[in-house]
């Protein structure tokens, strides 16, 4: 039997985040912003859960895309942050260090609880 990858579900629920993230270090296609959060190491993230948070992104305003031809090949849709999700990452990494700050005193709470000493 296969173990659930609890990073997977992480990872989705803090994509949003990740992507505003990677974008204000600079302006990206969709192919090189899911390489830049796997040097992050964050875990490999497939077009298929990428494209649509860029588009929840870009239809709140947060990110901008334009097309630019490509070299030799098809143009792509690069990807950059608005003044908006700038000021949207601001406030969503006060509130993303305040919940890890919580999670991570109550996992060492737990921990330090556990019957079996184990953690």
């Amino acid at each position: 039997m296969v173990e659930p990858d609890p990073a997977g579900g992480w990872l989705r629920g803090a994509l949003e985040l990740a992507v505003l993230a990677v974008l204000s270090e600079g302006d990206r296609h969709g192919y090189a912003l899911a390489q830049r959060l796997a040097e992050h190491e964050v875990g490999q993230v497939k077009g298929g859960a990428l494209y649509p948070v860029l588009g929840r992104l870009e239809a709140a305003g947060a990110v901008a895309a334009d097309w630019q031809p490509g070299e030799g090949g098809p143009g792509r849709k690069v990807y950059a942050i608005t003044p908006a999700g700038r000021g949207r990452l601001a406030a969503e990494r006060v509130q993303w260090r305040a919940f890890a700050t919580a999670f991570d005193r109550m996992l060492t709470v737990s921990a330090k609880g556990a019957p079996d000493g184990r953690d």
